[in-house]
């Protein structure tokens, strides 16, 4: 039968352990977390970013073509300003836009990007101006998540034009959001639906843009 100092041994013993395990795997693996958290935000708080549709020596605004077009593309890219979930609820998502100029050497001009809603009714025109994007540069446009006109059908109709032959560019929607526990995210690739070869024109959102030297 365990006498009454034993138990008590038993009891200090017990703590002893507790504390012990408690100072030599719980906190450390607390204070491990804890550093790698901070760690995690600290690499995040100074990686290098792009305001969106920022304008830069790379992605330049035109008020003349510099060269007369010889080829581009009329381009269309699903995009889903929300998509159904549950009991077919809207579930609101932030679309970007991007457009990555694939060649090396030579520079494309995006001469028209237009929002659509899912009736098919232009809903905005993104482009003031033609904007010229040098050779592996990228552009792109956002339409946010409380934005949600466009609907589970929207899509963008963007035509690009080019001096001589060039790489095709890659042009697709990123669909996010992160604003719930679990997040959801999801691509989409333009498909052509016109193609000009050399004099092929195409209309543009800005008025008046004549090629350079006429």
């Amino acid at each position: 039968m365990p006498t009454p100092f034993s138990e008590e041994r038993a009891e200090q013993i017990s703590r002893h352990l507790k504390l012990l395990t408690f100072l030599f795997v719980i906190l450390p693996i607390v204070l491990l977390v804890v550093f790698i958290e901070f760690r995690f935000r600290s690499i995040e708080e100074n990686l290098p970013h792009y305001t969106p549709s920022v304008r830069d020596e790379a992605r330049r605004e035109l008020d003349t073509m510099p060269w007369r077009p010889v080829t581009g593309q009329r381009l269309y890219v699903p995009a889903y300003s929300h998509v159904y979930h549950q009991k077919g609820e809207p579930y609101l998502l932030t679309v970007t836009l991007n457009v990555r100029n694939t060649d090396v050497n030579n520079e494309i001009v995006v001469t028209s990007v237009r929002y659509f809603d899912t009736s098919g009714k232009e809903l905005r025109s993104l482009l003031q101006k033609p904007l010229q994007i040098a050779p592996l540069a990228a552009t792109e446009f956002v339409i946010e998540r409380n934005d949600k006109f466009g609907g589970s059908g929207a899509s963008f109709i963007v035509e690009w034009k080019a001096g001589t032959e060039v790489n095709q560019p890659i042009v697709e929607t990123v669909m996010v959001d992160t604003s719930n526990t679990q997040g959801i995210s999801f691509t989409s690739s333009a498909v052509p639906i016109r193609e000009s070869g050399s004099g092929g024109e195409f209309s543009t959102d800005a008025e008046n843009i004549a090629p350079a030297g006429d």
